[in-house]
């Protein structure tokens, strides 16, 4: 294995064996010329070398000549057994007539048309099961054809961040169940850690195209993890070492998937990075601060404050509450405080969804965040209705609808039930 200074390349330098990074991974495949694109993003990565089990073949950068890659070489490259011109000619015509998921599509248009309230919140969650099937789908098509519909995906992730803006404040009551956990954590974590994670960019005031990158990054940051034997991630008993280790490869093999399918730097960044922690105690790169991707700050700080609260067979979930405490205290400065600040302001101190004992006496849920006032929220009290026939909306305060305390598990479990009779 040769050892390759960073500093030394050129664009369009070509080796005869495939160019990696720490042993896994995959920065170039073998014949294939190195971009200027990449040397550079190398070098905002702070990585110093590569190796290669081969050797400089051609340099691009001190010759006219094209590197010629025949059609043989290139069904290496790609790692697929059809011609090579017909999987382009499919993608090309996959892309030009992409559009989101139509099933999708008409349950917006039937939320878009309902203002009332408890009839808006059942097609909101009708909607919400529907994304959680075709998360479903991406990666069980993945898992049985290595590819993606990528165009598909962006117009239904693009459909997804308006459906989000146009509902936070429905979207957020939905809390995941330990049935829907349980059937597949890698859909139920990647929708919430998603819905989350896009709630935080429109706070941030994202323009609509990065909110699309950080959704699809968000989708797909656990895709790496079919690699893996499920009993891993699904196992409700103490990991060895030797788990723990293969369990940490996940974002390196989610970033090899991606790379490979040619998804954009910004969302292959996303991805590595998003269990990288500001202190540098995160992984794979153990890199700090600046050096971590806005997407995967994002990412980190959804996809934490979702495993708190998600129910799983080997663990009671906690309550939003908590795990809002738990993110703001930051222990050891490990995420970004202007992303943590962009989730309280999206969700408030007790988040969307949380069931709250008011200091008249009364039990409600939150249902809105109050701009620039995470402290005091506007719930939805039970069993009150206004004058419309909707759930009676109040704003708290202070004083006499001032927030007590949140209910425990078991009391909302209690609350759900009286609710479902009445």
């Amino acid at each position: 294995m040769e050892t390759y200074q960073i500093s030394e390349l050129k664009a369009g330098t070509i080796f005869t064996a495939d160019l990696i990074l720490d042993k896994n991974l995959l920065i170039c495949p073998a014949n294939c010329p190195i971009s200027a694109e990449m040397i550079k993003a190398l070098k905002e990565w702070n990585f110093d070398t590569l190796q290669s089990e081969g050797s400089v073949a051609k340099d691009k950068g001190t010759s006219s000549e094209k590197p010629q890659i025949n059609k043989e070489d290139a069904k290496k490259i790609m790692s697929k057994t059809e011609d090579i011109t017909d999987i382009i000619e499919k993608e090309e015509e996959n892309e030009e007539n992409a559009r989101a998921n139509p099933e999708i599509l008409d349950a917006m248009e039937k939320a878009r048309a309902n203002n009332n309230d408890k009839s808006r919140m059942e097609v909101v969650q009708e909607i919400y099961d529907k994304y959680l099937k075709y998360i479903d789908n991406i990666y069980t098509h993945y898992a049985t054809h290595k590819r993606f519909r990528q165009g598909e995906i962006t117009q239904t992730i693009k459909e997804l961040c308006i459906f989000i803006k146009e509902n936070q404040r429905y979207v957020l009551r939905i809390m995941p169940t330990f049935e829907m956990r349980n059937k597949n954590f890698l859909v139920s974590h990647s929708m919430r850690t998603t819905v989350l994670a896009v709630t935080i960019g429109i706070q941030l005031k994202m323009p609509l195209t990065k909110l699309i990158e950080l959704g699809i990054a968000s989708v797909l940051h656990e895709i790496g993890m079919l690699r893996l034997p499920p009993a891993l991630y699904m196992s409700d008993k103490p990991l060895t070492n030797t788990e723990r280790n293969q369990i940490l490869t996940h974002p390196v093999l989610s970033y090899n998937i991606l790379k490979d399918a040619n998804f954009p730097l910004n969302i292959l960044l996303g991805v590595l990075d998003h269990h990288e922690r500001e202190n540098g105690t995160g992984y794979p790169r153990h890199i700090r601060g600046q050096n971590i991707s806005l997407y995967a700050k994002i990412i980190a700080v959804a996809c934490s404050f979702e495993a708190i609260t998600a129910p799983r067979h080997f663990k009671e979930a906690r309550t939003t509450y908590d795990a809002m405490i738990e993110m703001l205290k930051n222990p050891n400065k490990q995420y970004d405080d202007t992303v943590l600040r962009a989730l309280l302001l999206s969700l408030s101190l007790y988040p969307i969804g949380a069931f709250v004992y008011l200091a008249n006496g009364k039990i409600a849920q939150v249902t809105d965040v109050t701009p620039g006032n995470p402290k005091n929220p506007v719930v939805h009290v039970l069993g009150e209705k206004d004058a419309n026939g909707n759930s009676l909306s109040l704003q708290t305060n202070d004083s006499d609808l001032k927030i007590v305390r949140v209910l425990n598990s078991n009391e909302v479990k209690d609350v759900l039930a009286t609710m479902k009779k009445s």
